[in-house]
């Protein structure tokens, strides 16, 4: 292998940093709003909005992910293996993230179809896509610092999205509407799916695949699953972003049900009306008169704030004390003030929106580490068994995502329907009190489960500080030589 330079300009980490920025408008927009816009607005009953979502998910998860992974592994072109799908997908992706959103005037059987197929497309697009993205994070650079590096790049694009659509997109879909959520939220989709488009063009253009293996290198798709099962490393972080994203998408979409039904409205319009008059006297008027709608914008924005915060910690912890440790450290800390949720009362406005932001704070200097990792695990891979194969070890990090996108998904709904949750609910009528202690349950003590399992699963993964130095200098000097 050439000796190519492994530093990265910042023209590249932002390029790079872009397609997370377009991919999580989608995604960000289905952990926090697939489950309310299928039971609220696309009028499916919760059981049915479960199955889809479970089943869907944990179809994409374990047929679509392997599938993708092994042809991008074994995709050779001018371009490289990973920078042509990005390509590839980027405006079908656009066009089915906009179909999932559209609410078609079918019979309640119609729409149920009509859902399983648009989202069986969008979560086959999305792996097409996003897989191959993630692996290209695995050969951008083998300089580890950089490494650390390009991840806070691009998960300070993850936090741009993420801002987007848990602060001002409930908001701009009332506006667009005109109170009509339906035809609002199809009219943000469109221009999401244009601007996501152009951002995965431009990350194809910016980016570089830099670590190519030697011929002698190739392998087969059984030596390469073989190489997976033997890797405990992998193992560990196959669970571990299951269980992640179980309870990312657990509470994630579980807050708009919450302060729709828990939150009491006075308390909170006076808690966050000094904010609004300050953002309208600098002509910020996103939020509109719903103090619901503005108090979830406000609530989700100051989260957010702070995972951006914490995220810029995130390089300068993980080189001086290892990614594991500092994960492991912070994931902790940041589960104690998911946990707290339990213990506010419906008018504990304040302490709510503190722990949040606490939260926001200590889970953002996880962020970066998650995928930086499993990058980890490609490079632990090729040091034990001298052949590299990056795709097929990020799509099974990419089942991980999917299923617990699914389970955590389906768990909101399913779990909502067991305390007796209604989805037509008649004008001015209020949930009942199961129902409302069950959206108290679902953003405290259900997602700080899979939370606190994932820790302890650290203290059996054997990539610390002293590990990751050894295996960056060791595969350097290979592929110098």
């Amino acid at each position: 292998m050439t000796n190519i330079s492994q530093k990265l300009s910042i023209r590249e980490k932002i390029g790079y940093s872009l397609g997370d920025l377009s991919a999580n408008l989608v995604f960000q927009t289905l952990m926090t709003y697939l489950a309310y816009f299928y039971t609220d607005i696309y009028g499916l009953e919760t059981s049915d909005a479960s199955i889809i979502i479970l089943v869907v998910g944990l179809v994409a998860a374990f047929g679509f992910n392997p599938v993708i992974g092994a042809l991008a592994d074994r995709t050779n072109s001018k371009w490289g293996k990973f920078r042509p799908w990005i390509l590839w997908t980027s405006i079908p992706l656009g066009v089915v993230a906009l179909l999932a959103f559209t609410t078609p005037d079918f019979s309640y059987k119609g729409k149920v179809i009509y859902a399983i197929v648009t989202y069986t497309l969008l979560l086959l697009l999305y792996a097409a896509n996003n897989l191959p993205y993630s692996a290209l994070s695995g050969v951008i650079t083998g300089d580890m610092a950089e490494r650390n590096s390009m991840s806070a790049y691009r998960f300070v694009a993850v936090m741009v999205a993420q801002f987007f659509v848990q602060v001002f997109m409930l908001p701009i879909i009332e506006y667009a509407g005109g109170g009509d959520k339906a035809a609002g939220i199809e009219t943000v989709m469109t221009y999401l799916a244009i601007i996501g488009t152009i951002l995965l063009i431009i990350t194809f253009l910016t980016t570089k695949e830099r670590i190519v293996p030697k011929p002698e290198q190739r392998s087969s798709l059984k030596e390469d699953l073989g190489d997976l099962i033997k890797n405990r490393p992998w193992v560990i972080m196959l669970i571990l972003t299951t269980l992640v994203f179980i309870t990312l998408a657990m509470k994630g979409g579980s807050y708009v049900y919450y302060f729709e039904n828990f939150v009491d409205e006075a308390r909170l319009a006076s808690f966050i009306q000094p904010v609004l008059n300050g953002l309208a006297g600098i002509g910020i008027n996103f939020f509109g008169e719903n103090p619901t709608s503005a108090g979830f914008g406000l609530f989700n924005a100051g989260g957010i704030i702070f995972m951006i915060i914490g995220i810029g910690f995130s390089k300068s912890l993980a080189d001086k004390y290892g990614k594991r440790d500092v994960f492991g450290a912070a994931l902790f800390i940041s589960t104690l003030f998911i946990l707290a949720f339990y213990f506010f009362s419906k008018q504990s406005v304040g302490l709510m929106f503190g722990s949040q932001i606490l939260h926001g704070f200590f889970y953002g200097i996880t962020i970066p580490l998650l995928w930086a990792m499993i990058a980890d695990v490609a490079d632990y891979s090729e040091w034990k068994n001298n052949r590299r194969a990056t795709a097929i070890i990020f799509s099974a990090m990419m089942v991980g995502l999917k299923a617990g996108l699914s389970i955590g998904g389906a768990l909101v709904t399913s779990i909502l329907g067991s305390y007796g949750y209604v989805t037509d609910l008649a004008e001015n009528a209020v949930q009942s009190a199961s129902a409302i202690e069950g959206t108290k349950m679902l953003v405290s003590v259900f997602p700080s489960i899979p939370f606190f399992i994932g820790i302890g699963l650290l203290f059996f993964y054997e990539i610390n500080k002293s590990m990751e130095d050894t295996i960056e200098a060791d595969l350097k000097a290979r592929r110098t030589e």
